[in-house]
């Protein structure tokens, strides 16, 4: 390494609404709130903190998924706390992190 000691930790989130019948019966102001979600993590993205991100087609555990590269484990709750969809109470988020296979 090229006196670079710093390396990047990569982490899962699983973000999930907080009552089953979101996707079928959210109100105007949710899904403007979730029109926010979507840009705050597209920010991230853009910013390279964000690797992909987008909701998973499960019928039975329909959610979304959020790959991030940082710099320490400290950013996650941050990043997660900072979502308009969790800071408005319809997402939940949980976090796990990964083993990341990356392109050379």
């Amino acid at each position: 390494m090229s006196g670079n000691n710093s390396v990047k930790k990569h982490f899962f989130l699983k973000i999930v609404a907080t009552r089953t019948t979101f996707y079928q019966d959210m109100t105007e102001e949710e899904r403007n709130t979730m029109g926010q979600h979507v840009g705050y993590w597209t920010d991230k993205q853009n910013q390279g903190i964000v690797i992909i991100f987008g909701p998973v087609q499960n019928p039975n555990d329909p959610h979304g998924i959020v790959i991030v590269e940082v710099e320490n484990s400290e950013q996650v709750p941050t990043l997660i706390a900072e979502d308009p969809g969790v800071i408005a109470g319809i997402l939940k988020t949980e976090f796990y992190p990964m083993n990341a296979v990356l392109p050379k």
